[in-house]
């Protein structure tokens, strides 16, 4: 008795430990205890349980989230997925983010979640991204009103209308953006300037907001908001998501006022469907009033169309710029590849300097090598790699059973690099698309933009968009990019933003024996210094002959 007077403390610290670790104990047992219970409630489902999926849950709690993260950061992000597709099949059963996941590599079974009309799988995603988004977001909107909401932007996207003023527009902002780059004595962070040039052009689509505060206000913003879509929601002042949620309040009430301030000038003027819109509040608004006269008719959209705007941002700052900096990229490691799509390019340069016309939407897009190019980046970059959906009920696909409430992972970063599927898949290989003809949006081993109700209504946009970068990037300029590592998650980014050094194309010809005449055709002029032959490109930077220049090498 004396002793535990005298040694009362160490007596009590010793009884608070074993407490936390029997309780510790309880907790991982009956973890473990109700996972067991699930899988044979799961099990009795099904005639055999050998339909489930083989795999394994990993770690109790964290599952294999760990290894899933890791392989984003390495060479390699396949990895993860390659590993159990060797150990279970196609089709396994894993545990991420504290779920259990039902991931698949087969391209079938991913047709089928796709293409499922929302009865079936829903969309399914990180608290994180659910709750930034908030609860009217296109990516959790199903039945009626999804489709409704893609048949209207996709539609505006499709227009003829729009295509030919939009393709201005971009060009416009992209010659600008390119002019200030050889001002510049520090190399150029390729990543960064895609972003400001797809940002600005996005907003302008959306909302008809121009340069100026406004627009760098969004910007900030928006970045900060962004930031936080993967990462843990904790809501504590400092953390990560609690900026992200400060942001979006900002980019909310900015947002909010632009949209009432159209709705007041539609009543205004009355302005009707039958005009043509000049951006996405303009289309919603418009359909809004049309759903409020034909209540019966139409599905109708949200009263507030503000956090639908703000979600259509995301691709102005995370995919289209992506690709747009990997083609870059794949370029600069593919000489080959260069000549050919700056040979396409340069032609018609020459040809509309000819004829003096201005391009149309569809000169960009008639570039085949170009849009090859594209494509070959879209299926290599997967800059969306995958979507998740959850079973409404238990769902069997090609044999396997999907139990209710459990979530798909369908993989399209496994089925591009699949070598199944793509000869050489790790190699940037453009003329693999040639067979194809543009046929290449119905394949089911092609899914850069999703596929189904849900496929992307602004994929042709996203095309219009690079083609035009490109064609003025590879006709301006020379450029060396230095080393970079790309990284896949939570997002596909480059480490180090992609750096690259540009030389104005006229004085980088200089010294580029035969490829100049393969470039310009007869627009060249031979000339020697010393033992060195040159050629020099008459050509100026906006596609004419530049006689100025051919006074100078003439008497050079």
């Amino acid at each position: 008795m004396l002793w535990y007077l005298f040694n009362d403390t160490e007596h009590i610290n010793t009884v608070r430990k074993l407490i936390r670790r029997s309780w510790r104990k309880m907790i991982m047992y009956n973890n473990q205890l109700k996972q067991k219970k699930k899988d044979e409630t799961i099990s009795c489902t099904s005639s055999t349980s050998s339909k489930i999926p083989r795999g394994t849950s990993g770690w109790p709690l964290i599952g294999e989230t760990l290894e899933f993260i890791a392989s984003g950061y390495s060479s390699r992000p396949v990895t993860f997925m390659e590993k159990r597709k060797s150990l279970y099949g196609k089709v396994f059963r894993t545990h991420l983010l504290g779920k259990p996941i039902i991931a698949s590599t087969d391209p079938d079974v991913n047709k089928a979640v796709l293409q499922n009309h929302g009865n079936v799988f829903v969309p399914s995603y990180p608290k994180s991204v659910t709750e930034l988004l908030g609860k009217s977001s296109i990516l959790q909107t199903n039945g009626p009103l999804q489709k409704r909401l893609h048949s209207l932007i996709g539609g505006y996207f499709r227009s003829p209308q729009f295509k030919s003023r939009i393709a201005c527009e971009i060009e416009d902002s992209v010659k600008l953006s390119l002019s200030t780059w050889e001002q510049r004595k520090q190399p150029v962070l390729l990543q960064d300037e895609t972003k400001q040039i797809t940002f600005e052009v996005l907003v302008r689509v959306l909302m008809s907001v121009g340069p100026g505060e406004d627009m760098e206000f969004l910007k900030r913003e928006f970045q900060e908001f962004i930031k936080g879509i993967i990462c843990l929601p904790i809501k504590f002042p400092g953390t990560r998501f609690y900026k992200s949620l400060q942001a979006k309040k900002k980019l909310f009430k900015m947002v909010k006022n632009i949209v009432e301030e159209r709705k007041l000038g539609m009543e205004k003027t009355g302005e009707k469907s039958s005009g043509s819109p000049i951006d996405v509040i303009h289309v919603l608004l418009t359909d809004m009033k049309e759903s409020s006269d034909n209540p019966q008719q139409l599905p109708r959209l949200p009263s507030d169309i503000t956090e639908n705007i703000i979600e259509m941002m995301i691709a102005g700052e995370d995919s289209v710029p992506m690709v747009m900096t990997l083609a870059v990229k794949y370029l600069s490691d593919n000489p080959v590849a260069l000549s050919r799509i700056m040979e396409e390019n340069m032609t018609l340069k020459r040809q509309k300097a000819e004829s003096c016309d201005g391009y149309a939407w569809t000169d960009y897009m008639s570039l085949q090598f170009t849009q090859n190019v594209i494509t070959e980046t879209l299926r290599m970059a997967n800059i969306i790699n995958a979507v998740w959906r959850k079973a409404q009920k238990d769902v069997e696909i090609k044999g396997f059973l999907i139990p209710k409430d459990w979530c798909i992972m369908t993989s399209f970063t496994s089925v591009h690099m699949d070598d199944e599927n793509y000869e050489n898949p790790y190699q940037f290989n453009p003329w693999r698309w040639e067979k194809t003809r543009g046929m290449v949006n119905n394949s089911i081993t092609f899914t850069p933009f999703g596929g189904g109700q849900r496929l992307c209504p602004g994929l042709e946009l996203a095309r219009l968009e690079i083609s035009i970068f490109l064609h003025h990037f590879v006709t301006k300029y020379r450029w060396e990019a230095e080393d970079d590592k790309i990284v896949t998650f939570p997002t596909v980014k480059m480490k180090r933003k992609l750096p690259i050094t540009i030389t104005p194309m006229v004085v980088a010809m200089r010294g580029t024996p035969a490829l100049g005449r393969r470039f310009f055709g007869d627009s060249v002029v031979q000339m020697r210094s010393g033992h060195h032959k040159f050629m020099i490109p008459l050509i100026s930077a906006n596609g004419g002959y530049d006689w100025t220049l051919h006074r100078y090498m003439i008497f050079l």
